[in-house]
Order: C-alpha cells, then sequence, then structure tokens
C-alpha cells in the first residue's frame, strides 16, 4: 500500500495544477475567455490585456498557489505517509504539467510561469526570491514578460545546484524537475522567441 501513495500525490498535484485560473477568474469576472484574444494563452500576462489588473493579479497569485500549496503540503506532512523528497519534487513537476496540460480543459493550458514559479518558491524560500528577482530584473529592463520568463526559467536550476550544492540523489530530484521545467518553459515561448527576434513581441502592459 506504501507503494500507492507516491503516486496518489502525483496524481492529486496534477489535477491542482488543472485547474486554469485564468478562464476561471475571467468567467467570474465577466471577461473575455484568454484563450480568445493576444496571445491566446490562458496565464495572468494574457489576462492582463484584457484591461483588468485585478483579475490578472487573482489570476497570477491562484496560479502559483497551485504549484506551492502541493509542494509545501507534502513536504511538511509527507513523511507521515513515508513520501520523501523524490516524491516532493514529483509533485511539483506534476502541478506544472497540469497546467500546460489541464485535465479539465482537453489539456489546452498555458505556459505554466505563475506555477513554476510557486514550485520553486516551495521548493526553497531563497530560490523563489533569486528567481523573482531575476525576473523583475529582466522585465524591468527590457519590458518583455516572456524573456524574463525565459531567462529565468533557465538559471533557476543553476541557481539551486550552486546554491545547495547537492549530490544526486532524493534531493537532487528537485534538480531534475526545475530542469524539465526549464525545458518546457522555453519549448512554451517558441512562439514569443520568434516575435522578440523580429522585433514584434508584446511588451508588458500592452492592451488587447
Amino acid at each position: 500500500m506504501d507503494a500507492v501513495y507516491p503516486v496518489i500525490a502525483v496524481v492529486l498535484a496534477y489535477l491542482a495544477g488543472s485547474l486554469s485560473f485564468a478562464v476561471v477568474v475571467s468567467r467570474l469576472m465577466g471577461l473575455a475567455d484568454p484563450r480568445t484574444y493576444g496571445s491566446k494563452n490562458p496565464g495572468a500576462t494574457n489576462v492582463l490585456r484584457s484591461g483588468s489588473k485585478a483579475a490578472a493579479v487573482v489570476t497570477l497569485l491562484l496560479d502559483a498557489l497551485k504549484g506551492w500549496l502541493p509542494v509545501v503540503l507534502l513536504a511538511g506532512w509527507g513523511h507521515h505517509w513515508g513520501l520523501g523528497d523524490g516524491t516532493v519534487a514529483m509533485a511539483g513537476l506534476a502541478a506544472f504539467l497540469g497546467h500546460l496540460w489541464p485535465v479539465f480543459f482537453r489539456f489546452q493550458g498555458g505556459k505554466g510561469v505563475a506555477t513554476a514559479a510557486g514550485v520553486i518558491l516551495a521548493f526553497e524560500p531563497w530560490l523563489g526570491l533569486a528567481s523573482l528577482a531575476t525576473w523583475l530584473i529582466v522585465a524591468f529592463f527590457f519590458r518583455y514578460s516572456s524573456l524574463a520568463s525565459i531567462v529565468t526559467a533557465v538559471f533557476a536550476p543553476v541557481y539551486y545546484l550552486f546554491g545547495s550544492g547537492v549530490a544526486w540523489d532524493a534531493p537532487g530530484m528537485k534538480v531534475l524537475a526545475l530542469a524539465v521545467m526549464a525545458v518546457l518553459l522555453v519549448w512554451r515561448h517558441a512562439e514569443n522567441i520568434n516575435r522578440l527576434v523580429a522585433g514584434k513581441e508584446s511588451r508588458l502592459g500592452a492592451r488587447k
């Protein structure tokens, strides 16, 4: 039975990640479906293009929360069911994957930036702060959310390796989770990268 607990934990984390709050919040606040305008990405940055900063902030916080909460719960109480750092790491990755491919929304999800941020913060608070600082610095100077997200995603596993000095054991599973999230985040931003190169990417604060 003990072998089932990690599977249950990871599945529940995936289901939590599958809650697309950009769509839910937009519906509750009477806004257009974020999948129908702008980048058509169900995420906070695209919701901001609706003109509602409140909706964008709520979406951002809830998307981050669904990545943060499963990791924190497992890290705090998972040991009661024999769940270690490996399960914690995989649960964080599962929540992120749920945002990208949500079972509740026909597997059509967002790019996962806020959810990844929540996972990163839950892994290590100092890592979350370092990643947030990186995002803010890049976003402030270049005004591109996509560029800031890409740079932050690439640097997060590097920060963790140098900051923790972990060996390739159970804690090292967090490095694997961070690396996979980084690769997927860059991949999900392929169109943004093309627009950045062409000088056609939308800047922060641009309306739909």
